[in-house]
């Protein structure tokens, strides 16, 4: 599962999907964010404040019959961001006693308490060390930034990731 907005998040989800297969599940909202970078960090801002948690289009009925669940997301406002949490609270109950794989990208700012929030919402499951790089710059117009031989970079990364965290070998 994954949420992206600039395709990185996406471009690394698929990067992780080909090389360990599974079910790729891109997370959207029933209401989309504006368009307008600034607008959907006031927003951004205001849900983190409110604690508010969008309404997901998304809906996943399968997941009961996987044990490792990747999570991808972009760093917004330092931590994740509010559908990532929406996923999360909808479905921390069928995440339980499941292994749990955060993967990140960011504007270069690192993860903030991402990691550790994912810990939190998945207190019941395994979560293994997460994977982070960086993507666009949205708020510079730099938009998907994982391609070409950077793309290649980083699935080289992914892979070493992967077979530290024994998920391959």
């Amino acid at each position: 599962m994954y949420f992206s907005r600039t395709n990185n998040t996406q471009a690394v989800a698929t990067m992780i999907h080909e090389l360990t297969g599974g079910k790729l599940v891109a997370l959207e909202l029933e209401k989309p964010y504006p368009t307008n970078y600034q607008q959907t960090v006031q927003e951004v801002v205001q849900q983190n404040k409110t604690g508010y948690l969008p309404a997901l289009k998304t809906r996943i009925d399968s997941l009961y019959q996987y044990h490792v669940v990747f999570i991808g997301f972009p760093t917004w406002d330092m931590q994740l961001p509010p559908p990532v949490k929406s996923f999360l609270q909808q479905y921390h109950r069928n995440l339980k006693e499941k292994t749990i794989i955060p993967f990140n990208t960011n504007a270069g700012y690192d993860v903030g308490s991402s990691f550790k929030q994912i810990k939190t919402y998945c207190s019941q499951s395994k979560v293994l060390e997460g994977f982070n790089t960086t993507g666009g710059i949205e708020r510079d117009g730099i938009y998907l930034d994982i391609k070409n031989e950077k793309a290649v970079a980083v699935k080289a990364a992914i892979r070493q990731w992967l077979i530290k965290i024994s998920i391959l070998k």
